[in-house]
């Protein structure tokens, strides 16, 4: 089976990565404290989601409890229904 990703979907996925690695050393990890690494229990998110406009940038990243990243998906997820 051959999958075709178009280039435009590439470089996002590309910059998504380089985004998010600026974000982890610019922000310790709050369980940790370290710039590297895992950070158990947290994970990163978008302040404003990128369906809504949010940009995938440093500044529109935050570190989530894995507790209120599941809350805040399942309450994006009731808002779309409407």
């Amino acid at each position: 089976m051959k999958i075709n990703l178009s280039e435009h979907f590439i470089d996002l996925l590309v910059l998504s990565v380089f985004v998010t690695a600026d974000f982890q050393r610019q922000n310790p990890r709050p369980s940790t404290g370290r710039t590297t690494g895992a950070c158990k229990g947290y994970v990163k998110d978008h302040i404003k989601a990128l369906d809504r406009g949010g940009a995938d940038a440093v500044h529109n990243l935050q570190w989530q409890t894995v507790a209120d990243a599941k809350a805040k998906d399942k309450c994006g997820r009731k808002e779309c229904r409407r």
